[in-house]
């Protein structure tokens, strides 16, 4: 599978997204029903709020994406602990705009 990641921006200079990475490649943790991945696309989700992720996946589909996954910085708060208080409404957003054929992850690891 093609997968695009999208990350939080704000925790872009602490993490440079290494087992973003190797947990696709692998297939493990997040990936591990959609097998060992290659990795399109590696993007911030632009800021608080997060608008230009959905862009940004679409972007992604276009490039060959069939997986939009959010880092588990979003939906779990990695590394910083503190989850984004938008990320339900930016995976509705993203969802929305890319269709119902890809698939949407809400972690990584």
């Amino acid at each position: 599978m093609k997968v695009g990641i999208i990350r939080c921006q704000q925790t872009e200079d602490m993490c440079p997204g290494t087992t973003c990475f190797k947990v696709a490649t692998e297939g493990k943790l997040a990936f591990k029903e959609a097998g060992a991945s290659e990795v399109v696309g590696f993007v911030t989700c632009g800021g608080c709020p997060g608008k230009k992720a959905v862009s940004r996946a679409k972007m992604m589909v276009e490039r060959g994406a069939e997986v939009i996954a959010f880092a588990s910085c979003i939906f779990k708060g990695t590394p910083i602990g503190f989850a984004c208080p938008h990320a339900e409404q930016i995976r509705s957003a993203v969802s929305k705009k890319v269709g119902e054929e890809i698939q949407i992850l809400d972690y990584t690891h």
